[in-house]
């Protein structure tokens, strides 16, 4: 256990809150670049961006790839972690999905997209953060908390808890995911540099797995296992802003704030910094009611397209996969219905 080498001495809630702001810290940096974002791949302004989408299945299929090797290695154990179960709360992953999706159409962007943006300097991104994150806490611990417990009660037994019992199923995929993203680069002609940053990102998808499970595991005050996330580290990043001498800040706390820094600093040096705001009232409640959805959604499906589409496909979770299905099918959705109004104007996120 890599904890028990650390060369200084630190409680364990620190030490994750230190890895966690590291990875954090990468996935800013490569996102910014790459302008990492499941919304673009899936459902821009101009439908399908096979560029992007080349760049996020390139991270997937390192993810699962990663995480395949590690847990054959003994360095991941996520044998207990809530999305390695057959019981799936399938009416509330569903639904959640849905309304992420659609609210991702609604701001035009993923909540790892719109962090980014956020530190870019987009007010509009800003307002959707803060938004997005009272409207997780209230579900997860507030007055929205009982429609999570009723939806959730309902679950389907599927036999199993993650199609990476199969063998080999999770190394092929990764290979076949792999192979498809670097064709679909190479026809689309989308940079190399913005594809191999999509493989570190699923790296530190595989990272956070690795660090929290085992290396950084203390066996006599254990944490919760967990990888990059934005929904959850949100809410406690919002509750430890407002209560930070009652609650302590950990790995989802240390990962925003790396984000946070990471894309600042890439923007800054990249000359990419700049503010914008609202352009009219309408549009500032469309991003607040995609705000809205978002966060309701994100508890609902189990994680946004980081924390269930990223991190929890990784583990090739059924759960993590129907939340993936889920948020795509909301987000084209969401586009439909907006071509459909005329409210989808091509503008840079």
């Amino acid at each position: 256990m890599l904890l028990e080498t650390l060369p200084f001495d630190l409680p364990v809630q620190t030490v994750h809150l230190l890895f966690g702001a590291l990875l954090g810290l990468v996935f800013g940096v490569a996102a910014q670049i790459s302008r990492f974002c499941l919304r673009r791949a899936v459902a821009g302004d101009d439908g399908v961006d096979p560029s992007a989408l080349s760049v996020w299945i390139m991270a997937l299929g390192v993810a699962i790839g990663g995480v395949a090797l590690a847990g054959g290695a003994g360095w991941i154990d996520v044998s207990g972690h809530r999305l390695m179960t057959a019981q799936v709360p399938v009416l509330a992953i569903t639904l959640g999905g849905l309304a992420f999706g659609l609210g991702m159409a609604l701001t035009r962007g993923c909540m790892s997209r719109l962090t980014v943006l956020g530190a870019s300097g987009n007010l509009r991104a800003l307002t959707v953060i803060v938004i997005f994150a009272i409207v997780a806490h209230a579900t997860i611990k507030g007055v929205l908390a009982p429609l999570r417990v009723a939806l959730g009660s309902v679950q389907l037994d599927f036999g199993l808890a993650s199609l990476a019992s199969g063998p080999g199923v999770a190394p092929a995929l990764a290979l076949v995911l792999i192979a498809a993203a670097a064709l679909l680069a190479r026809r689309s002609g989308a940079r190399t540099r913005d594809v191999a940053l999509g493989a570190v990102i699923g790296l530190v998808a595989v990272a956070g797995w690795m660090g929290t499970s085992v290396a950084l595991m203390d066996e006599f005050d254990p944490l919760p296992v967990q990888s990059v996330a934005f929904t959850l580290p949100w809410s406690d990043t919002l509750f430890y802003a407002i209560a930070g001498t009652a609650v302590p800040a950990g790995f989802g706390t240390g990962l925003i704030g790396g984000v946070v820094l990471g894309a600042f600093v890439s923007a800054l040096l990249r000359g990419e910094l700049a503010l914008r705001s609202f352009e009219s009232a309408p549009q500032t409640l469309r991003y607040a009611a995609g705000a809205g959805l978002m966060g309701v959604g994100g508890v609902l499906a189990g994680g946004c397209t980081i924390g269930a589409g990223l991190s929890g496909s990784a583990l090739l979770s059924v759960s993590a996969l129907i939340a993936l299905l889920s948020i795509i099918v909301g987000a084209v959705a969401g586009r439909a219905l907006l071509i459909g109004r005329g409210g989808l104007v091509a503008r840079p996120a």
